[in-house]
């Protein structure tokens, strides 16, 4: 039975109220469903493709601009950026402004397989968000707006700050 708390009579969680638990597992099957579509139509896991987004609204950025802004891991975007480097999707050029950064964009190829991904991609939100109206989508996107604004109160949490 589902009840208005995050915890049950138990002192456990009550996962179907609990908010980080529902972001996380709707987060994973998600990415786990894209990355398994865009593999298979277009070879490219959803990293590539978030880096092939972010590409396309951001053209000559560092990785670490991409990492800033899609809250990728290090090590999984350079991984991804050498792939599509490889498959001529990006390429990279030194800064004339700082010749020891490297920026990165897409080529014609890496534009081409964005284009076609993000049909892929904005239909798949269209079906994740079938049964919601204009309004509540307005609402719900403003809610994860306001969610993502507390991350940093939240990762800065100290249990032991409160001596308990």
């Amino acid at each position: 039975m589902t009840t208005k708390s995050s915890v049950t009579e138990r002192n456990s969680l009550n996962l179907d109220r609990y908010v980080p638990a529902l972001v996380t597992a709707l987060a994973n099957k998600l990415g786990a469903g894209a990355s398994s579509c865009y593999r298979k139509h277009f070879g490219v896991g959803v990293v590539d493709w978030r880096i092939l987004a972010m590409l396309a609204v951001e053209s000559d950025i560092s990785a670490n601009r991409i990492c800033e802004v899609t809250a990728l891991d290090k090590a999984a975007t350079s991984r991804a950026l050498k792939q599509l480097e490889e498959n001529g999707d990006v390429e990279f050029s030194k800064d004339k402004q700082d010749a020891r950064r490297i920026l990165i964009r897409l080529t014609p190829k890496g534009k081409a397989l964005h284009d076609q991904v993000l049909k892929v991609a904005l239909r798949r939100e269209a079906l994740l968000l079938a049964d919601f109206s204009d309004e509540e989508l307005d609402i719900f996107i403003d809610l994860l707006h306001r969610m993502k604004a507390r991350l940093d109160v939240v990762n800065g949490y100290d249990p032991a700050s409160e001596g308990g």
